[in-house]
C-alpha cells in the first residue's frame, strides 16, 4: 500500500486561542489575515478532532485574506484515540444536535471577537466538520454560507426540514460509500423544501476524506486523499466565498 507524505507547514503563522462554550473550555487555531476587519471562516474539524489539516486550512485561508478559525468541538483535553472512540463521540453530537450547534456557535463567536466582520462568516467543515456546517445552516446561525467538504449529510427523520438561509456548498466524493444514495437524496429534498440557494459537486475517483493527505491513497479503504478532488474542491471553495462575501 502507498501512503501519503505529509507535507504541512510550520504554524507560526497562528495561534492557540482559548475560549468557552457553556462552561467547557475549548481550543482552537487562530489565524489572521492581514487588516484589522476581515471576513471570516469557521472552520470544523473531522471526527479525531482538530488536527493539522484544519490548522494548515487556516493558514491557507488567512494568506488569502480571510481571518479564519479552526474551531474545537470536543473541548480541551479531549482527543479520540481510535475510529470507535471518534465516531461514538461524533455520534453523540449529531444525536445531540442542539449542542453541536452551540459549540459551533461559540466558535462563530470567539472568531468575531478576533476581528472577523460579523455580517461576513462562513463556515466549512470536514467529514463530521461537514455535517456540523450543514447543521449550522439548519440552526439558523449567523452565517452567510456553509460549506460541507465530504461531510455526512444526515439528519434524525423526525426533524422538520426547515427554511435554509445561508448559501450552501456540498463537495462529495463522487465514490463515498458513506452517504448512501437514499440519504443523499433526502438532503437535497430538505434543500429544496428549504427553499435554499445550494450546489453539490462530485468528484470523479474520490471516496471520504478526499481532501486529507493523512487519509492515504487506498480508496478500497473507503476513506482516502485525492490530490486532484482536494484542488478543484479548494478551488470551489475559493469562488463561493468571493460570491458570498461580494469580493
Amino acid at each position: 500500500m502507498i501512503t501519503a507524505t505529509l507535507s504541512f507547514p510550520s504554524f507560526s503563522q497562528g495561534k492557540s486561542v482559548q475560549y468557552q462554550s457553556g462552561t467547557t473550555q475549548l481550543e482552537g487555531y487562530f489565524a489572521k489575515a492581514a487588516g484589522a476587519k476581515a471576513p471570516g471562516v469557521l472552520i470544523l474539524h473531522a471526527w479525531m478532532g482538530l488536527t493539522d489539516h484544519e490548522k494548515t486550512t487556516a493558514n491557507r485561508l488567512a494568506k488569502a485574506g480571510y481571518h479564519a478559525l479552526a474551531a474545537d468541538v470536543y473541548g480541551i483535553g479531549v482527543h479520540p484515540s481510535s475510529p470507535a472512540e471518534a465516531g461514538k463521540l461524533a455520534g453523540m453530537y449529531k444525536s445531540n444536535f442542539q449542542e453541536y450547534q452551540n459549540r459551533i456557535k461559540a466558535g462563530i463567536d470567539e472568531l468575531v471577537k478576533l476581528g472577523a466582520d460579523p455580517n461576513k462568516i462562513v463556515v466549512i467543515g470536514y467529514c463530521f466538520g461537514g455535517t456540523g456546517a450543514i447543521e449550522a445552516a439548519r440552526g439558523a446561525l449567523p452565517v452567510k454560507g456553509i460549506i460541507s467538504f465530504h461531510g455526512g449529510l444526515g439528519k434524525d427523520s423526525v426533524r422538520a426540514n426547515e427554511p435554509i438561509v445561508p448559501k450552501v456548498l456540498v463537495l462529495h466524493g463522487a465514490d463515498d460509500k458513506y452517504e448512501s444514495p437514499k440519504e443523499i437524496a433526502t438532503f437535497q429534498q430538505e434543500m429544496r423544501d428549504g427553499h435554499a440557494d445550494w450546489q453539490m459537486v462530485y468528484f470523479s475517483g474520490a471516496v471520504h476524506a478526499f481532501t486529507d493527505p493523512a487519509a492515504g491513497n487506498d480508496n478500497s479503504k473507503g476513506s482516502a486523499y485525492n490530490a486532484t478532488a482536494d484542488r478543484r474542491s479548494w478551488e470551489y471553495m475559493m469562488t463561493f466565498l468571493k460570491e458570498v462575501f461580494g469580493r
